[in-house]
């Protein structure tokens, strides 16, 4: 399975700036993660994917089929969890699942009965498939949400802002669900959390106001990040300065003083020990400081090893 984005953009209204602007993307098998602050023009993207939405300019392909010329081809391939997904309460998980399987077109019901069984299993969500969707968790309905994406047993599944309400034991289970099943095709996962995509995916792009700001593995933006990121305790005071002077990434009470974990370029204040950034760091400097728009810089070795067509570790000018 292999997606090829090129040129894409969306404008909804004449003059308004594109909500996705000249977008050139490479996703293959394994889990992608596209991370950006709410507004950024993910869900945009994310539409013009599953074909809900066409683009304005630009085309997509996977593997080989025009996303505009051939969109019964690649809906075919298509699995979709949405940003708000929900169900009817008043059936069961097993029932709802059946349904949308003849809403799919799988018609014979021995094979229906079948694909229902495995999505059922393949989410956790067998011993509940008696159960209506209305007495559901947060996390069962999401996961309820991916069953019913993988009906058609698609090769690519894109997954929007999954973790979104979840309590962190389900954000975890989710997370480790996402991961299993990336070892079978070509999933991208939508979302402004950075601990979603940060131990579940191979490779990241990195949108704000609907440009492309980086495309690599996600070692290459921590690396790019490396000298910005600073612990320090201070007091209520001292918060107040290093705040304006600083991106807070974390705040951890210690004793009658503060624990902050800093991002920044200004010079640190005296007691301030530098620490290995990690991908949130990177993420909130970058996107706090603006600096991502004005850089061109490459990390020439990950460049060189990349195939054509695959930037590695890249900064987009």
């Amino acid at each position: 399975m292999h997606i090829t984005i090129s040129g894409l953009s969306k404008i909804y209204t004449r003059g308004a700036p594109p909500a996705i602007d000249e977008i050139s993307l490479e996703i293959g098998h394994g889990t992608f993660g596209l991370l950006g602050p709410n507004g950024a023009g993910k869900t945009t993207l994310i539409r013009v994917l599953s074909t809900q939405l066409a683009p304005t300019t630009g085309q997509v392909t996977i593997d080989g089929w025009d996303l505009q010329k051939h969109r019964a081809e690649v809906r075919q391939r298509l699995g979709y969890l949405p940003q708000h997904f929900g169900a009817y309460p008043q059936l069961t998980a097993g029932e709802f699942l059946d349904y949308m399987a003849r809403l799919g077109g799988i018609h014979a019901r021995r094979d229906r009965k079948e694909r229902v069984k495995k999505a059922l299993e393949d989410v956790g969500l067998a011993d509940v498939r008696q159960q209506r969707t209305g007495t559901f968790s947060g996390g069962m309905m999401r996961r309820l949400g991916i069953a019913q994406a993988l009906l058609g047993d698609p090769e690519f599944l894109l997954v929007d802002e999954p973790t979104t309400g979840l309590d962190p034991e389900e954000r975890i289970r989710f997370r480790s669900l996402l991961g299993r099943m990336g070892r079978d095709r070509a999933i991208l996962v939508s979302t402004h959390i950075v601990g979603d995509i940060s131990s579940t995916c191979e490779a990241i792009a990195l949108i704000d106001r609907g440009r492309l700001r980086f495309q690599g593995a996600p070692e290459d933006l921590v690396r790019l990040a490396e000298g910005k990121a600073w612990s320090i305790t201070v007091d209520d005071a001292g918060f107040e300065d290093i705040s304006k002077r600083f991106h807070v990434v974390t705040v951890a009470p210690e004793g009658d003083a503060l624990l902050l974990r800093v991002v920044g370029d200004a010079e640190p204040l005296s007691g301030a020990e530098p620490v290995a950034p990690n991908l949130e760091d990177a993420y909130v400097y970058f996107m706090e400081s603006g600096e991502l728009p004005a850089a061109t810089t490459q990390l020439s070795a990950a460049a060189a090893d990349a195939e054509p067509g695959q930037p590695a570790g890249e900064l987009a000018p």
